[in-house]
């Protein structure tokens, strides 16, 4: 018996059957095309041996040869050659493309760092969606001991249709996680506006302290700067301010006590 996916039969199965109703034909039921993988080597475009181990682990994450995309042109303000690498990619098909597409949901997304969905802003007007990838270790095909360079990627799922809208439907009966509403940077959002608001406290709070810091420094040098006579002078108004302060407010209390005692007595 023939080897069979399990997303390629789930879409034969069930996305297909539960799909159709939306169309007038079967075979209108928008399908996967191909899966590439694209990576850019940016300035390492010259290290021979960078360029091999992305390579190697491209495939070993596509299950695939990759392939090295090079320039066809120069291009000066990048100093760039014609015939210079500039990135690895691969594109998938058939049975592969399905073999990914269920390792990437099922266990490669999961364990995203802080991942809450992806965005759902990935289509781009053509029935085609994006994916960036920010680490290539959240792949289970690499190897942590032999890392040297961590790594982005992006993804590109490829339909048969023009419309963002049925490609969206056809990935999420797939089981693509896709963010409830945007939530996911909602969410994001706020927890970076928290942060920068408690960086912004915590600057602040410093500022205060260096400055209280600062007047204690110049009112020290002031005293410093003083006679013995002149200090004993400003500590006894000082404190002759206190027991005034002191004498008015006790005579307040006194004041308040009194009336209190006026008008529980009527």
């Amino acid at each position: 018996m023939a080897y069979t996916p399990r997303l390629k039969e789930k879409y034969n199965s069930e996305i297909v059957n539960k799909l159709k109703v939306n169309y007038k034909s079967v075979m209108q039921v928008p399908k996967l095309v191909k899966i590439s993988l694209n990576q850019g080597v940016g300035n390492e475009s010259t290290d021979k041996k960078f360029i091999d181990t992305a390579q190697q682990e491209m495939s070993a994450i596509a299950g695939q040869k990759a392939l090295i995309t090079k320039s066809r042109k120069d291009i000066s303000n990048f100093n760039l050659r014609k015939g210079m690498p500039v990135g690895i990619m691969v594109t998938l098909r058939g049975n592969k493309m399905y073999e990914f597409l269920d390792r990437l949901i099922s266990a490669t997304l999961p364990r995203v760092r802080d991942f809450k969905g992806v965005p759902k802003k990935g289509f781009d007007g053509r029935g085609n969606y994006t994916l960036g990838i920010k680490e290539h270790i959240v792949f289970q095909e690499i190897d942590l001991d032999k890392i040297n360079k961590i790594t982005g990627m992006d993804i590109t799922i490829v339909t048969d249709t023009n419309s963002d809208e049925e490609a969206f439907d056809l990935l999420k009966e797939f089981g693509m996680p896709f963010s409830d509403n945007g939530s996911a940077r909602k969410e994001a959002e706020e927890a970076e506006q928290k942060k920068q608001e408690a960086i912004k406290r915590e600057a602040e709070e410093a500022a205060r302290a260096e400055a209280a810091e600062e007047e204690e420094k110049k009112e020290a040098d002031r005293r410093a700067a003083l006679s013995q006579e002149e200090r004993d002078k400003e500590d006894a108004e000082a404190k002759a301010n206190e027991d005034t302060d002191s004498e008015e407010n006790k005579n307040d209390n006194n004041e308040e006590s009194a009336k209190a005692d006026n008008s529980e007595n009527k």
